[in-house]
């Protein structure tokens, strides 16, 4: 698991002890080597794409900065200060942001904080939220919440449509991922049954080169069974199709999921209600923007004099 960022302020500060000067990629090595991270987790990101432990490191570095322990010597590099080293000679079992509140000139920093927010969280209670992660995380933890609440809001909005809505809503969606060629082409080619779900073959590409088969069925309650798949399967070997997706919105049971890993070169998708709202939103279909925020960084290029 991926240290907190106060976790990683004293082996941080440790590493540094030997005075001489440091760089990002060699504190990320050491912590790695120290908390024994797999590849995966040195490589966990953020939805926005930044690497989560390397934001850690930063918001460790950045407030160890503040209280004077470390100094920066340049693009991504640190020394250890007398400050700091004073620190790790009373031998603390950790440095965090409480530790740091003795500091005068990291005290002044967080009652800036408090103040912005107009509230005294920050001198009451050493265990305050916000100090337990950081900014990007809180932000992280907001949009997954607000994601979530819209993703149970389209999925009902989804299980009432009629089904012709549901028709045209999965003909978009294809054509936005890329499929079916034109919203024209995939309109003719999906749309063959009169129950309440959709069948048809469409397009992989824009020149046809290959085809998918698809199966949608509007459904509230009701789990797709591996008979309802083993079935679509089926009309797929007749059809000679190696591709198809199943769409529901509802959910699929744990003998259908594990049913498609032995169909071998047969390619068999299956979209759950949680995908197809997943899908639905990172596609912009049914949805659309409502605030946008830029998070912006230093552009250390642009201040280079080399």
């Amino acid at each position: 698991m991926i240290p907190d960022f106060q976790t990683l302020m004293l082996p941080i500060l440790c590493f540094c002890k030997d005075r001489k000067e440091h760089r990002t990629s060699e504190i990320v090595d050491s912590i790695a080597k120290e908390f024994s991270l797999s590849d995966d987790e040195l490589n966990d990101r953020y939805s926005s794409g930044q690497k989560i432990l390397y934001n850690r490191i930063g918001w460790a570095v950045n407030y160890l900065k503040k209280a004077l322990l470390i100094e920066s010597k340049g693009r991504g590099v640190i020394k250890i200060l007398e400050r700091g080293l004073d620190a790790l000679g009373q031998n603390p079992a950790k440095i965090n942001l409480p530790f740091l509140k003795k500091y005068p000139e990291f005290s002044l920093l967080l009652k800036g904080i408090a103040d912005d927010k107009k509230s005294a969280t920050v001198e009451k209670n050493d265990n305050a939220e916000f100090e337990e992660t950081t900014p990007e995380e809180m932000i992280e933890d907001g949009y997954k919440k607000i994601r979530n609440a819209l993703s149970d809001e389209l999925l009902d909005k989804v299980k009432v449509c009629s089904p012709s809505f549901f028709e045209m809503l999965v003909v978009d969606l294809l054509v936005k991922m890329g499929y079916g060629g034109s919203n024209k082409e995939a309109g003719r080619a999906v749309g063959r049954t009169g129950d309440d779900g959709i069948d048809g073959i469409i397009k992989e590409d824009h020149l046809g080169l290959d085809v998918i088969y698809i199966q949608a069925k509007r459904w509230d309650k009701v789990s797709v069974s591996v008979s309802e798949v083993r079935s679509f399967a089926g009309a797929m070997l007749q059809k000679g199709a190696k591709k198809g997706v199943f769409i529901t919105t509802s959910k699929f049971t744990s003998d259908a999921l594990s049913y498609i890993e032995k169909l071998g070169d047969t390619k068999l998708i299956l979209i759950d209600g949680e995908k197809l709202t997943e899908l639905m939103m990172n596609f912009n279909v049914g949805v659309k923007l409502s605030s946008s925020y830029e998070l912006k960084k230093i552009d250390s290029d642009y201040f280079s004099e080399d």
